[in-house]
């Protein structure tokens, strides 16, 4: 233990960076995890739409026609909160947009304002079309 007391002692700014690079991994997995709650895989997203899940699709207009997920309804990020397309609070929301990112964060603002089964599709359209699942053009 003296030993280790004297290193540290000796290496103060070494072990100092050490803790803090451990900390900075540890708050980053945090988030993450507490990140992937909001999140379903495409064979996730299709098991909550046979149960009934409305998909809500957050890309412009232009992308939504280019292809879109089965009956989903296009409501720009911008515009989510106040749509009265929206269904009930204790109706399962999934939520779409090219890869996942903007969905994430409209995932979240949808949450804070209660929708508690909302979530976002992991890798969005992309991975929906990758996982040679059904897309569709226009409106």
């Amino acid at each position: 233990m003296q030993e280790f007391l004297k290193f540290a002692n000796d290496n103060a700014l070494l072990v100092t960076a050490t803790v803090l690079m451990a900390l900075a991994v540890l708050f980053y997995e945090l988030r993450q995890r507490s990140r992937r709650v909001f999140e379903v895989s495409c064979p996730q997203a299709v098991r909550l739409i046979n149960a009934g899940a409305k998909i809500v699709d957050v890309r412009d207009s232009r992308r939504f026609e280019a292809g879109h997920i089965i009956d989903s309804i296009n409501i720009p990020s911008d515009q989510l909160a106040k749509d009265k397309r929206l269904p009930g609070k204790a109706k399962a929301v999934i939520v779409v947009c090219d890869r996942g990112v903007v969905s994430l964060r409209s995932v979240e603002e949808l949450r804070k304002a209660g929708f508690e089964h909302a979530y976002s599709l992991r890798g969005g359209v992309e991975a929906w079309s990758q996982d040679n699942l059904p897309l569709v053009t226009g409106k």
